[in-house]
C-alpha cells in the first residue's frame, strides 16, 4: 500500500494531494482546491507569481512584434541577472498564460537547494518595475511536464487560459549571451559546493586565465546601462 502511494503520490490518481500544484507550482483553485497543496520545505526551484504583464494581452496595444519582443527581453534579462547573483541558474521561465494562477509567472530553476533558498529570502524584500516581489520554492522539477505541448505545436485551443505553461520566449542570442555570462562568472568567482570559499587553487587559475573578451561580455551584459527594474 505504502508503495502504491508513493507512486501515484502527485497524478491524477491521487486523491489527496493536487496534481497540478505539483506539476506547475499553481493551480486554479487556489486555497479552494479539494486536493492538498503542500509547499516543500526545501527545493530548487522558486517561483515569482505575477511579475511579467505581456502587453500584447491588452486590447489597446499598438506594439509591433519586434517591439514586444524587444520588451520582453530586457524583462529576462533583468530577471537573469538579478537571480544569477544567488547561485547557479540552470532554468529560467517565464509564463505568459492570462488565467490568474499562472498570469507573469516565473520559475528559476538553481543547481543547489540552498541557492534557491537565498533567492527566495531575498526577493521577498525586493520590487520589482515598482511591485513587490512574492517568492516561494515550488515543487516543479520538470518543466517538460508543465509546460504544454500543444501550445508547443501551436495546437491549443484554450490559449492563454490553459491550465498548463505557455512560455515566453527570449531571443536566441540573448539567452546565449547572458549563460555565457554566467560561466565567465563562476570562473572568475568560483563557488564552493555550497558557497565561500575554497582555497581550490584550480579555482585560482581559472581567475587568471579567463579570456579578455569573456570579461567583456559578462561587463556588457551587467553594466552601468542595463537599466534594470529592481530596487
Amino acid at each position: 500500500m505504502a508503495s502504491h502511494l508513493a507512486n501515484i503520490f502527485g497524478t491524477e490518481q491521487d486523491r489527496v494531494n493536487c496534481s497540478f500544484y505539483y506539476k506547475i507550482g499553481a493551480c486554479r483553485h487556489g486555497d479552494r482546491c479539494s486536493r492538498k497543496h503542500i509547499r516543500p520545505p526545501f527545493s530548487q526551484t522558486i517561483l515569482l507569481p505575477n511579475v511579467y504583464h505581456n502587453p500584447a494581452h491588452d486590447p489597446v496595444c499598438k506594439l509591433t512584434e519586434k517591439e514586444l519582443q524587444e520588451g520582453f527581453d530586457a524583462v529576462y534579462e533583468d530577471l537573469y541577472i538579478e537571480l544569477a547573483k544567488f547561485g547557479h541558474l540552470l532554468e529560467l521561465h517565464v509564463c505568459d498564460n492570462v488565467g490568474d494562477h499562472l498570469i507573469g509567472n516565473v520559475y528559476a530553476r538553481y543547481e543547489w537547494e540552498t541557492e534557491a533558498q537565498a533567492a527566495v529570502d531575498n526577493l521577498n524584500d525586493r520590487w520589482y518595475a515598482g511591485r513587490p516581489l512574492y517568492a516561494e520554492l515550488s515543487p516543479v522539477t520538470d518543466f517538460r511536464e508543465s509546460c504544454c505541448r500543444q501550445n508547443e505545436n501551436g495546437e491549443c485551443n484554450r490559449g492563454g487560459f490553459c491550465n498548463f505553461m505557455h512560455l515566453r520566449l527570449a531571443s536566441k542570442d540573448l539567452v546565449r549571451q547572458l549563460r555565457h555570462g554566467q560561466r565567465v562568472e563562476r570562473k572568475l568567482h568560483p563557488p564552493t559546493a555550497q558557497g565561500g570559499e575554497d582555497g581550490n587553487p584550480e579555482n585560482e587559475r581559472a581567475k587568471k586565465e579567463a579570456p579578455a573578451q569573456s570579461v567583456a561580455e559578462t561587463e556588457r551584459i551587467d553594466g552601468p546601462e542595463n537599466d534594470c527594474k529592481f530596487c
